[in-house]
Parts: structure tokens; C-alpha cells; sequence
């Protein structure tokens, strides 16, 4: 089984080896600037791999003060959504990027269409009627060379005329493929005569029932990066193999200043799951809310359950390039949202769990206005006021009748402080029929406000609040992990997704409560609840009912399943 390095070390960045490639191309003049892209493919959602490969490929052209291009690699219509491309671009804008220019692979169909003729011309290419099973059958396997097709020395006016014929659509799906002529004895399983263009009938969402024939990625792609005049071709590790057909495409047709591929190991972070295909399972499955569920990896999900943009910068950052294969630990990307959000996110007294406190000796009309730092670590942004009354509401487990050692919230044995309020001591408590407790009746030291008492008493305790008589309800959503296992993409089928699925990575909080001086909040609005946490206001709220994703924990509180 091949070892896996987890990552975890937050202040290692490993030097950028692509960095040190373009520095000698340019030391040498093999080019004089730098051109990158960023090309996915518009079948589905952008997802935190994503991320990597997006901070590699624009910040290197800001680096060198070169372009980057977004290119939709569009060459399988029947997958392909007009929705998934303006989800792509909404999240490259997101998380802080801008492209220079905007591609498609489809833009360059009739010059790809002109290199395949080209190839076929120099008798380098050929129409193969083989099936597609006798087609692996005849390619070989990674210890076995493949042997050649009965096809694939035909004239070359012969396969002219048949790839004519393709193209207008004469024959179905299926029916013949056109192959690169190179090397069935090759090593390189993907040298053995790869397919090039096969027929599929079917509209494209932008040149819509002019192709009944699309070209594959590996000869898309190196044609297109060509075309644009990418300089380094910036791809990850599963298409290092794959260079030696790039290489030879482009020399076969004699692309001047070609683009040079560097490939670098691809993000994978444990419990999370980026496989498209298993992803779409998930989201057909119910199992999910949909692509952009808080819960899932993916950029827009991770956007509403407010991960700050420069946050998933910092971690992918962090992280550095290497061609190493690793696992980062996702208690890294919680850090880095952690350490970004403690700085900027501004603050709200808030109850989760609310349990009312009636303080018996505080008068009936007293209402004490009390200054908070809207965020204290930007005095610049100033204070709001929060009011004190004879009600107020704090967390259930707040407080405990019977209490462990250690315990040093309400109790009937301790003094606790409210912050920036009073100190108050347990006098008795009210249950209902079944012996819950409704209400805590306590007393206040009136001369404790602020926290300071002249007899200069500490008390360890430091509750929040919300006063009852300016209490907002809320519902919150507190969001875990989707798996308990670290590796979901290695299991196998929706049945095992279910059965590692954590039960606990969603609870919904209803009748939760925040103080109304908060309350004037937008969508995607973050904040700290303090003692609690970060939360987001999430995309279903209304005026009615205002929502909120737990973005993070104040600490990670995570425990992984034995």
C-alpha cells in the first residue's frame, strides 16, 4: 500500500519548484514572457482542487506580471451546462482572481479540425472502424505491448475521405474513431495510437448541431494552449504521463514557441470528497442538499458556509507545490479560516441554546445600556450597544444543579460574571411536569457592574448573554464533517458513502437567540458568536427567519470515528 504523508505543519511552505522551471525558460530566453490558463472542463462544480490549481495558475502570471486566461475546456457537449460555466467564473472572481481573457476549447474547433488533416496528411493519422472493446482489447496493457489495427495502414485518401464522411455525419455513434499513428509497442500506454476525434451526435451548448464530431481532451488541449500562446502549460499529476503526447502533437504539426507542461501533485484533504461523479451520487442521492451544501467541498459550498476567500488562499499557500503525493489534514483549512475570521469577523452576543435567567433583586424598569467592540481587534470600527435587563437568557449548559469539579459556570456553589455586566449567584429554579428545568432565578451584585466589585472579588466564570426584552430569534444550522472515515473516495458505491456519512454533521437549532442590536445582517455576513463560534448568515434566509451556518468552532472539535 503506498504511504501517505499527512500534512499538517501550518508554517512550512515548500519552495515552488514551477517558479524555479519559468525562471531558467527565461534566463535562457526559450520565452519572453509568461502565459498560463486555467482550463476546466464545465460538467460540474468547482470543488477546493480546484482551488490549488486556480492560485497556481493566476498567481503565477501575476508573479511574473504575465496572463492567465480562462479557458472552458467545452469538448463533450453531453455533459456540458451553460450553469456550470457561470458557476466556474463566480467562483474564480470569489476567491480573488481575475482573467486576462475568456476561452473555449469550441473556439478553436475548425483549427483543431485543420491539424487533424494535417496529421492525416502527413500520414500520421487514420479512421479505425474497430469497436471501442476491440479497441482496448487490440491496445495492450502496462506490461504487454498492443498490436496494431487492421485499419491503420489505409491510404491516406481513404481516411481523408472517411473522417469527411464522419463529419457530415454519415455514420452513428460509435461507428469508427480517427487515431494519432505512433507507437502500439510504446511503454507509454498513452502513445499507442490514441484516439483523436470520435463521432457523437449531440447539440453543444455554444455551436450547437455544427459538429457531429468533437475532438478529444489530449488533442484539444496542447492545440488550444498553442492557439492562445500559453507559455507554461500548468496541469496536475495525473497528466505527467500524458506530456510525451502533448510534446508529440505539437511537433508532429510544428507548433512554433510550443508551451511547455509542468504537471504538480493535485490537493487531496482528508474526509472530503471532490469526485464528481461521486459527488453528483451524493446530490441525486439526498444525501446532500444540493452542489453548494455547506457540508461539501466545493468552492460555492464552502462559500456558503463562509469560508473567507483569502482564508482558502492562505491554506493552499500554506500548502506550497510539490510533485509529492500527500494528504492534508482538513484541521489546516479549519485553521486557516479560524486565524482569518478571529481578525476580521466582527462579534454578536448570541444564545444557542437559550435557558431564561430572572435576576429577582434587579428592578422591574431598569434597562442597562452596555458598549461592545463591534470587532476587537479593529478599535476603528467602533462599539454598538446591547441592553441588560431583569431577563436575559444564556446557554443550557450554562449552568448545572449538580455540577463535576471544575465547573465553573452558574451553579448553586459559584458566582459567575455576565459579560461586560454583573456578577450574579443561583437562588432557585422552575421545572416544568417532567422535571426540565424552564427558568434559573438568580441574584446581582449591583455594585459589579463592568466586572469589578470594590471588595476586588475574582470570579473564574465569564457567561454571554442576550437580554430577553431584546431578543431575536434565529435558527442555526451547525455544520461538521460529512465522513467519518478520512478517505471517502476510496470506498466503493452510494450504500458505503451512507454507511460513513456522520450523523452528526448537520443539527438544526431552532428558537435560538441574538441580540437585536446585531440583527441588521445580509447574506453571507460573518461573525463570531462568542463562546460559540463563527457563523454565516446563510442564502435561505428571509426577514422572517434569519439563518445561520456555523462557518467554524472556536477550536476544532472534531473526533474521528475508532
Amino acid at each position: 500500500m503506498e504511504e501517505k504523508n499527512i500534512v499538517m505543519e501550518e508554517n512550512v511552505k515548500p519552495s515552488n519548484f514551477i517558479h524555479d522551471f519559468i525562471d531558467e525558460d527565461l534566463a535562457e530566453g526559450v520565452y519572453k514572457k509568461v502565459q498560463t490558463r486555467f482550463p476546466p472542463e464545465p460538467n460540474g462544480y468547482l470543488h477546493i482542487g480546484h482551488a490549488k490549481a486556480i492560485c497556481i495558475d493566476f498567481g503565477t502570471a501575476q508573479k511574473y506580471g504575465g496572463t492567465c486566461n480562462l479557458r472552458l475546456d467545452d469538448t463533450n457537449p453531453t455533459k456540458e451546462d451553460v450553469e456550470y460555466v457561470d458557476a466556474i467564473m463566480e467562483d474564480i472572481k470569489w476567491l480573488g482572481f481575475k482573467w486576462d481573457n475568456v476561452y473555449y476549447a469550441s473556439d478553436y474547433f475548425d483549427y483543431i479540425y485543420e491539424c487533424a488533416l494535417k496529421l492525416i496528411d502527413k500520414g500520421l493519422a487514420y479512421v479505425d472502424e474497430l469497436s471501442p472493446d476491440e479497441i482496448r482489447e487490440y491496445r495492450g496493457t502496462l506490461t504487454e505491448p498492443g498490436k496494431e489495427s487492421p485499419y491503420r495502414n489505409r491510404p491516406v485518401e481513404e481516411t481523408k475521405d472517411l473522417f469527411r464522411r464522419m463529419t457530415e455525419g454519415e455514420f452513428e455513434n460509435g461507428a469508427m474513431v480517427l487515431r494519432a499513428k505512433i507507437d502500439m509497442a510504446s511503454s507509454n500506454i498513452n502513445m499507442r495510437d490514441p484516439i483523436i476525434y470520435r463521432i457523437m451526435k449531440a447539440t453543444h451548448h455554444r455551436t450547437g448541431d455544427k459538429w457531429c464530431v468533437y475532438p478529444m481532451y489530449d488533442f484539444a488541449h496542447p492545440l488550444s494552449d498553442a492557439r492562445e500562446g500559453v507559455t507554461h502549460s500548468l496541469c496536475s499529476l495525473e497528466f505527467e504521463n500524458h506530456r510525451p503526447l502533448y510534446n508529440w502533437f505539437l511537433e508532429a504539426l510544428e507548433i512554433p514557441e510550443a508551451p511547455r507542461q509542468i504537471e504538480f501533485a493535485r490537493m487531496n484533504v482528508n474526509y472530503t470528497l471532490t469526485s464528481k461523479r461521486k459527488c453528483l451520487k451524493l446530490v441525486n442521492d439526498g444525501l446532500v442538499s444540493g452542489w453548494n451544501d455547506p457540508r461539501m467541498a466545493t468552492i460555492c459550498g464552502m462559500r456558503r458556509r463562509g469560508y473567507p476567500a483569502p482564508a482558502i488562499r492562505e491554506f493552499v499557500d500554506k500548502i506550497g507545490v510539490s510533485k509529492a503525493y500527500s494528504v492534508i489534514d482538513y484541521a489546516l483549512l479549519e485553521s486557516c479560516v479560524r486565524d482569518y475570521l478571529n481578525e476580521n469577523a466582527n462579534r454578536a452576543m448570541a444564545v444557542l441554546r437559550p435557558l431564561k435567567i430572572i435576576i429577582d433583586n434587579y428592578p422591574e424598569d431598569k434597562v442597562d445600556e452596555i458598549s461592545v467592540d463591534i470587532n476587537p481587534n479593529k478599535p476603528e470600527l467602533g462599539k454598538t450597544t446591547v441592553t441588560f435587563s431583569k431577563e436575559i437568557y444564556i446557554e443550557q449548559d450554562d449552568f448545572m444543579l449538580n455540577p463535576p469539579g471544575k465547573y465553573f459556570r452558574l451553579c448553586p456553589e459559584k458566582e459567575v460574571r455576565l459579560k461586560g455586566a454583573y456578577y450574579i449567584k443561583y437562588a432557585s429554579h422552575e421545572t416544568d411536569e417532567n422535571g426540565n428545568i424552564t427558568a434559573v432565578h438568580c441574584t446581582y451584585d449591583p455594585e459589579s457592574f463592568g466586572g469589578e466589585t470594590p471588595d476586588g472579588r475574582k470570579v473564574k466564570g465569564t457567561l454571554h448573554w442576550v437580554s430577553v426584552n431584546n431578543a431575536k430569534d434565529i435558527t442555526v444550522r451547525l455544520y461538521e464533517r460529512l465522513f467519518n472515515v478520512e478517505n471517502p473516495s476510496d470506498e466503493e458505491g452510494v450504500s458505503s458513502f451512507a454507511d460513513n456519512l456522520n450523523p452528526e454533521s448537520l443539527t438544526v437549532l431552532e428558537n435560538c437567540k441574538i441580540d437585536a442590536s446585531f440583527a441588521d445582517f445580509k447574506v453571507g455576513d460573518t461573525f463570531q458568536f462568542m463562546r460559540q463560534g463563527y457563523f454565516c448568515v446563510d442564502t435561505d434566509s428571509s426577514d422572517d427567519n434569519l439563518i445561520f451556518n456555523r462557518t467554524v468552532a472556536l477550536k476544532d472539535s472534531f473526533v474521528k470515528k475508532v
